[in-house]
C-alpha cells in the first residue's frame, strides 16, 4: 500500500473510532510510521484535506458495497434487508461497523467546514440515489422513491449510531423488522 493510501485508511479508522477533533496529526503519523513531511506532501492543506480524502474513500467504498448488494437482490426491500443483516453481522462478529458509518464526523465537522459538509452530503446523496433508483425501477414515483430513500438513509444511519452508543444490535434489528413496511 502506498503512503497516501496508508494515511487515508489509518486516518479514516482513527477519525471514526475517536472523532476528528480528538485525533491529532501526530497520532496519525505515529500509526502510519511516516514523517510530518509525508502528510503535507500528500495533503498540503493539512488535516482537513486528509479528512476530505477519507470521506471520498468512504463514499467510494460504501457506494460500491451498496451497489453490489442492490445488484444481487431483485427488490429494494430484499437489498435493504441484506444491508441491515450485514451491518448486524459485522457488529456482532467484529464489534464494529466503522467502515459504514461516518455520522460522528458529520456531527463534529459539518457545521465547521463547508468542504467537509459537502463531502458528507455527497456520500448521503449517493446512498439515497441508489435506493431511489431501485425504487423507481420497481414502479414507485420519483417523489415517493426520493422520500423513501431519505427515510431509509436516516433510519439506517441513525440505527448505526444508536448501536454504537448502546453497544447493542437492537436498533438495527428493530429497523430491519419495521422498514419493510415502507415498501407497501
Amino acid at each position: 500500500m502506498d503512503t497516501k493510501s496508508l494515511m487515508i485508511d489509518t486516518a479514516t479508522m482513527l477519525f471514526q473510532q475517536k472523532g476528528y477533533k480528538t485525533v491529532g496529526l501526530n497520532e496519525i503519523l505515529k500509526a502510519c510510521n511516516v514523517s510530518k513531511g509525508a502528510i503535507y506532501h500528500h495533503f498540503p492543506n493539512g488535516k482537513e484535506e486528509l479528512l476530505i480524502a477519507c470521506l471520498h474513500d468512504l463514499k467510494v467504498a460504501i457506494t460500491t458495497d451498496i451497489e453490489t448488494i442492490f445488484r444481487g437482490h431483485r427488490s429494494t426491500k430484499e437489498a435493504v434487508q441484506a444491508i441491515l443483516h450485514k451491518l448486524i453481522h459485522n457488529l456482532e462478529t467484529e464489534d464494529t461497523i466503522t467502515g459504514y458509518t461516518f455520522s460522528s464526523i458529520v456531527s463534529e465537522m459539518a457545521t465547521v467546514s463547508e468542504p467537509v459538509r459537502n463531502a458528507c452530503s455527497a456520500l448521503y446523496e449517493n446512498i439515497q440515489h441508489i435506493y431511489s433508483a431501485k425504487l423507481v425501477a420497481e414502479g414507485f414515483t420519483n417523489e415517493s422513491a426520493s422520500e423513501i430513500a431519505l427515510m431509509l438513509t436516516a433510519s439506517i444511519e441513525g440505527a448505526m449510531m444508536l448501536c454504537l452508543t448502546q453497544k447493542s444490535t437492537d436498533p438495527l434489528k428493530t429497523i430491519a423488522k419495521r422498514l419493510p413496511n415502507l415498501f407497501v
